[in-house]
């Protein structure tokens, strides 16, 4: 039986580079970074020619790179950061999406619960922010506001330099969620007016465990980390060199390869599109041109999630039916809802994300696959019958 992984988004394997380059940090040089003597400078020249890879990546400067556990720890401190300096200028109102990652929706609500107001902007059927709603959202409290780049879901990228600027025009810190984004898109953050971008390592074969958070030279976020001096003393704790060595020769492969990377995932992508729209009930969700190369989400009308789910897997495909961090919830996707599907279409959704390492084999292997998986499906649904009655009667 062929084997297909088909949940890059979700999470990728840490490329062979990537171990060549980390494994001398884990034996021959794995001194502390804070200590004078040889073996721990080594270790400190490995993190800041790292620190420096992933200012280069962004289009930043080396002292606006702060590494942290993931993309998850990096929203925490961006949006938590920028509202308590916004409460001590009275201003506690933030502006964020209703598609955005729980890491940002959950640590939205908590602030709600210490006295902040959010307001969640609506997303549109093609799963994008209007740069003007964001205009229009801003008061004169308004502190933060935090948008995602690109959807880890429906994969959509969202208009991030447009609403930047409004976001600068209107004296506004603006954060982007860009975990899905780098590595896969090209990203400059003085050219997209962006103050603060979380990223995680191991959505582009980086470890797990490790990720970053850009600041702005100049905006100075409460401390994340109380300790020594590592991050600028902003994140105390002995640095965890394997992974920021990993995070620096990933993200450098990923920036040099890009361009080769996105013609090839999304022509891959396409094909995927063009074989499952020919099942008849199915809808593409998202935005087909402000998309990532390699994120295809489809629903299928009387089909359950996660059943889908295990079936493809009985075939040896890995996908998912939304984000990894809710793939056990047994509710619909807040992205799918946030788009206007109704819940029972919504149940029946597929995300598969496509990587360089995928081939052509890989999508032919899918396509002969998912229709009879979906036509079962259909076939043992009460839903199904539901929807071919109500056509009948229609005719």
């Amino acid at each position: 039986m062929r084997t297909v992984y088909a949940d890059n988004a979700a999470t990728t394997p840490v490329s062979q580079h990537v171990v060549d380059e980390i494994l001398p940090y884990f034996t021959e040089h794995f001194g502390n970074p804070s200590s004078l003597y040889t073996v721990g400078q080594t270790a400190h020249r490995a993190v800041t020619k790292a620190r420096q890879q992933v200012a280069d990546a962004l289009g930043a400067d080396l002292n606006e790179i702060y590494f942290t556990s993931g993309g998850s720890e990096a929203d925490n401190w961006a949006i938590r950061g920028a509202a308590a300096l916004g409460a001590k200028k009275g201003k506690k109102h933030i502006i964020t999406s209703k598609i955005e990652h729980h890491a940002v929706l959950h640590t939205c609500a908590a602030l709600e619960k210490q006295g902040f107001t959010v307001t969640y902007l609506d997303v549109y059927e093609n799963g994008i922010v209007k740069p003007e709603d964001v205009e229009k959202a801003i008061t004169d409290d308004t502190c933060l506001v935090t948008i995602m780049y690109a959807n880890n879901e429906i994969g959509t990228i969202q208009p991030i330099p447009e609403i930047g600027k409004i976001c600068h025009e209107k004296g506004v810190l603006f954060h982007t969620d860009a975990v899905q984004a780098v590595g896969h898109v090209k990203i400059n953050v003085k050219e997209q007016n962006i103050d603060m971008l979380s990223l995680s390592g191991h959505k582009f074969h980086a470890p797990k465990g490790i990720g970053a958070l850009y600041c702005k030279k100049g905006l100075r976020l409460p401390n994340l980390i109380e300790g020594g001096a590592q991050e600028s003393g902003r994140r105390a704790g002995t640095e965890n060199v394997p992974g920021i060595v990993g995070l620096g020769v990933a993200i450098t492969d990923m920036v040099n390869s890009m361009e080769e990377n996105e013609k090839k995932v999304s022509a891959l992508r396409d094909r995927l599109f063009e074989g499952a729209s020919k099942i008849s009930h199915s809808r593409i969700n998202g935005d087909r041109e402000h998309r990532l190369p390699g994120n295809f989400s489809m629903c299928f009308e009387g089909v359950e999630g996660e059943s889908l789910l295990l079936m493809l897997d009985a075939k040896g495909i890995s996908a998912s039916s939304g984000s990894a961090c809710t793939s056990g919830s047994l509710d619909p996707s807040h992205v799918l809802l946030a788009i206007g599907l109704p819940h029972e279409v919504a149940h029946g959704s597929l995300r598969l994300s496509i990587s360089e390492n995928n081939t052509q084999e890989d999508i032919d292997y899918i396509l002969e696959v998912l229709p009879p998986i979906i036509k079962r499906l259909r076939d043992m649904s009460p839903l199904w019958d539901h929807i071919m009655e109500r056509e009948n009667n229609k005719a």
